[in-house]
């Protein structure tokens, strides 16, 4: 299968072309359709999937296919807004926006918390067409009254399980009756808890319905390993493990900020370039740390759980658990950063006594 058997239109495919992708991922085969005939949406999709693609191509074809809404000064009004639960993921899908929407007319935002409300608000005053926000600070713009979002057409709730476990359920719920009733909705979620099934319930009307992966389950691309290990003896494990293997990079999750914090300051002690990202760092630190982690310059790159959200590197070779999480679909989150886009990957989990129950 193709891109240019799915209906899109040719500035797209020329984007799609560009960006040197060839065939849909099985989400986006799916998706793609089904988002263009207009319905709402539930789609059962972990990251690395290429579900973002699987969503935003769609929508920036129905968008280019009517003319703009415009307010009284002339400018462009929203009329599609993407939530996503953070601030990494919020930029990635911007980015992919920009990406695929290239030789299209349309524009598109970031917005998200930790960083000053002013150049947002120019940035709104100026029209856009297609806004991704996390919903804190979705909310504190439309409570300063410097956000209509009466002309949303399509609305995105990307990573919706991950949103829920943020807390934000309270937030959506405000975010949705701000929204005209009448929109295409599309939900997107790695896991289908109950508590996803009655967000569904209640936002999507008769969905079409698409799962990738089976529930919960690992990619088989991703080899996994446990070592038990004394609790104290972990950080010098680490450390042997990424010197004796030779590893350039490595992802290694930790349950706490501060555990991430003190792991870090270990392995730079033992010459292993690493930095830490969690909700405690400003969002300049996390996306530093990212775009350094990237390119290869930091060899080890220490997260909690929240913060791993949106990492998003398309040949990550090495996944440690430093230490286990506590809910299965976590782990599968955690170690699906690896083996993406057809390659290997490894995923390394650290286990000591007390952590046996969650092994």
């Amino acid at each position: 299968m193709t891109f240019d058997s799915l209906g899109l239109a040719a500035p797209l495919l020329k984007a799609i072309a560009d960006a040197g992708y060839t065939a849909p991922t099985p989400i986006q085969a799916q998706a793609i359709p089904a988002v263009l005939k207009g319905g709402d949406l539930l789609a059962g999709a972990q990251t690395g999937t290429g579900k973002t693609a699987g969503f935003t191509l769609p929508l920036l074809h129905r968008l280019s296919a009517t003319p703009p809404v415009k307010n009284a000064r002339g400018k462009h009004m929203v009329r599609a807004l993407v939530l996503t639960p953070t601030r990494e993921l919020a930029a990635q899908v911007e980015e992919s926006v920009k990406t695929y929407g290239k030789y299209l007319p349309l524009t598109s935002m970031v917005m998200f918390g930790g960083v000053g409300m002013q150049p947002q608000v120019n940035r709104l005053r100026d029209g856009v067409d297609i806004l991704v926000a996390t919903p804190g600070r979705l909310l504190d713009h439309h409570m300063q009254g410097t956000l209509d979002l009466s002309k949303i057409e399509i609305l995105v709730l990307d990573e919706a399980d991950r949103m829920l476990d943020m807390g934000f359920i309270h937030d959506i719920k405000k975010v949705l009756a701000i929204l005209p009733p009448k929109r295409q909705n599309l939900l997107f979620s790695a896991t289908f808890s109950d508590d996803i099934k009655a967000l569904a319930d209640r936002l999507l009307n008769q969905p079409a319905l698409i799962e990738v992966a089976r529930r919960n389950q690992t990619n088989d691309a991703i080899a996994q390993k446990v070592h038990p290990v004394g609790r104290d003896k972990k950080k010098e494990l680490l450390a042997h493990l990424i010197k004796s293997g030779d590893w350039h990079q490595v992802l290694v999750f930790t349950r706490m900020k501060h555990g991430a914090n003190r792991l870090t300051d270990y392995l730079n002690d033992q010459g292993i370039s690493a930095m830490a990202i969690h909700g405690n760092k400003s969002q300049g630190a996390r996306t530093k740390a990212l775009a350094e982690f990237k390119s290869g310059e930091l060899t080890c790159l220490v997260a909690t759980d929240i913060a791993a959200r949106g990492i998003d590197i398309d040949q990550l070779p090495h996944v440690v658990n430093y230490e286990l999480p506590n809910v299965p679909e976590d782990y599968v989150h955690r170690i699906g950063r690896t083996g993406r886009a057809g390659c290997q990957g490894e995923a390394v989990s650290l286990v000591c006594v007390d952590e046996q129950n969650f092994l």
